[in-house]
């Protein structure tokens, strides 16, 4: 584990006070983006069934949690995420256009490589949209990130209000920059060293076009072929001062229609995945137009609070040496 110890730190409340801090984000952060786009809560699977193309395989080399139901004579997998899980119930459920879920989303990532940031817990509010055709551009996107950034500075008001001795401060106004233009900043740093510099500078920023390679011939970072429309995509950052780095808080993006589905298979070599029933039900125009994203709770409540680990703020296990430690440094691992 890449343990991170920032000097003269500690956990900023004590063990009580942060839990009533976490129940109060999280409560208030639901209300304020349900009213920002238009969002119901919905009840969510913590498993799907293999071979059907819902759940989600994140860079393709993480390893689900998988296991039997010998009633069904068949093998399910808890969900990775529930990127496509979203866009088939909003059909399911009836939504119309500008109507959408949220839901709370649990996942095991088993293979994820533990630090001040990741755990194998994973928790967030996942959410989708309908939209139009016609709303496939940059501009609605933009808007989307902003209403979202607008709810996370509300409550962040709402937070400091309530435990003044939380010195976090929160810019509301949203610095956007495409992957490309960050490459052609820094061609000699790495995706995370470009991050953490542009967020520095920018502190609320949203890196635009995740997914398609760069002029470098690389991609900035990867994403799935089969959801995100990767021109029309990106991952909400902010400045952490605690730990003097970026913090993505949310990956988000237009979803893809039957056209680009097609191109970014072929671009990732996983044109097999056509005949699944997600895709096919995809292809055969039997989904909406949606999009939707991800928006991390932990991590929200890291950012909010100041907190320099994300065991501070959620429950999960950590190697016995990095408990030790951080202990013995003023941070408390739940």
């Amino acid at each position: 584990m890449n343990l991170i110890i920032p000097k003269k730190y500690q956990t900023p409340l004590d063990n009580y006070d942060m839990q009533n801090a976490i129940e109060k984000i999280r409560f208030n952060f639901q209300l304020e983006l349900s009213k920002a786009l238009k969002l119901k809560r919905v009840s969510a699977p913590l498993f799907v069934s293999r071979n059907t193309g819902i759940n989600d395989d994140l860079s393709g080399k993480e390893r689900p949690v998988n296991f039997d139901i010998p009633d069904l004579k068949s093998e399910a997998e808890v969900v990775q995420s529930l990127a496509k899980w979203k866009r088939v119930a909003l059909d399911k459920y009836n939504f119309h256009v500008y109507k959408g879920l949220w839901t709370d989303m649990n996942a095991i990532r088993r293979d994820e490589h533990l630090d001040n940031l990741h755990s194998i817990y994973v928790d967030q509010w996942d959410w989708e949209k309908i939209i139009k055709d016609e709303d496939r551009n940059l501009e609605y996107l933009k808007q989307t990130v902003r209403n979202i950034a607008e709810a996370i500075y509300n409550t962040s008001l709402i937070i400091k209000k309530k435990y003044p001795q939380i010195k976090v401060n929160i810019k509301k106004d949203v610095y956007f920059i495409t992957a490309q233009k960050l490459e052609d900043m820094y061609p000699n740093l790495s995706p995370k060293q470009r991050e953490n510099e542009i967020c520095k500078k920018h502190k609320t920023v949203f890196l635009i076009g995740i997914g398609d390679k760069l002029k470098s011939g690389k991609a900035h970072d990867f994403r799935a072929p089969d959801y995100d429309d990767w021109s029309l995509n990106g991952d909400l950052l902010y400045y952490h001062k605690t730990l003097d780095s970026a913090l993505e808080i949310s990956s988000m993006g237009i979803r893809v229609n039957p056209e680009t589905l097609l191109v970014q298979l072929k671009k990732a070599k996983k044109e097999e995945r056509i005949n699944l029933d997600y895709h096919q039900m995809l292809l055969n125009n039997k989904l909406p137009q949606t999009i939707g994203g991800g928006i991390g709770q932990s991590r929200l409540c890291m950012l909010l609070l100041g907190c320099c680990h994300v065991g501070e703020v959620q429950s999960s296990v950590w190697a016995k040496e990095d408990v030790e430690e951080c202990l013995k440094n003023g941070i408390r691992l739940l």
